[in-house]
């Protein structure tokens, strides 16, 4: 499900995603509510049963797109969908999981360039100073992930109805979007005129 976000794109957008769980790991076999529906993943902070949102959020903090899978599904399936990533351009920051020469291609026939960091058992290569910093700022939208499920609560396990689902996790959306005050990144762009000196990064 690709829903489109009220934030308007810069040329700069991090991407993440974040385990929505519905139900505690021990009872997993006897719920019966997402039964067929969501999924058994894992995150960096263990396994979960349950959804995945994929955000995508300007510099402002401003979301521009979210989709939703199940929790078993790779972090890299949404970007494959057109509606996903129409509308946005410019460079898109992930992280390790969305590495992927086939995608960076493909995203770059879109008019989106893909910057990652490197796995440890990967070569390193040389990137601009500017997208370096870029990488640094991506901590941006975990804050926006962890707002999300700690003030709009949209993670529980008390769910009776996947439109239960749906209705709480919306609103939690909707209520962030309404915030004043957001995480964001005040990036200057009068410190990266000289944006095509190189780094390694590993």
């Amino acid at each position: 499900m690709v829903i489109q976000g009220k934030g308007k794109t810069t040329g700069i957008s991090f991407i993440d995603s974040t385990p929505i769980r519905v139900s505690h790991n021990r009872r997993i076999s006897s719920h019966k509510v997402f039964d067929g529906i969501a999924g058994r993943g894992k995150s960096s902070t263990g396994w979960f049963y349950g959804f995945k949102l994929h955000l995508i959020v300007n510099e402002k903090g401003e979301i521009l797109k979210f989709f939703i899978t199940s929790g078993n599904k790779n972090d890299r399936n949404p970007l494959k969908f057109i509606s996903f990533i129409k509308g946005i351009f410019g460079k898109l920051i992930g992280d390790k999981g969305y590495i992927s020469k086939e995608l960076s291609s493909f995203l770059s026939e879109s008019g989106i360039e893909l910057i990652t960091k490197v796995r440890k058992n990967m070569k390193a290569r040389v990137v601009n100073v500017f997208d370096k910093l870029l990488l640094r700022k991506r901590a941006v939208i975990e804050s926006i992930n962890d707002q999300l499920k700690n003030i709009s609560q949209i993670e529980h396990s008390r769910h009776r109805s996947l439109d239960n689902f749906f209705v709480n996790l919306f609103s939690g959306l909707i209520a962030y979007c309404f915030k004043e005050k957001k995480p964001s990144v005040n990036i200057n762009f009068d410190c990266f005129l000289n944006e095509n000196q190189a780094l390694v990064i590993q």
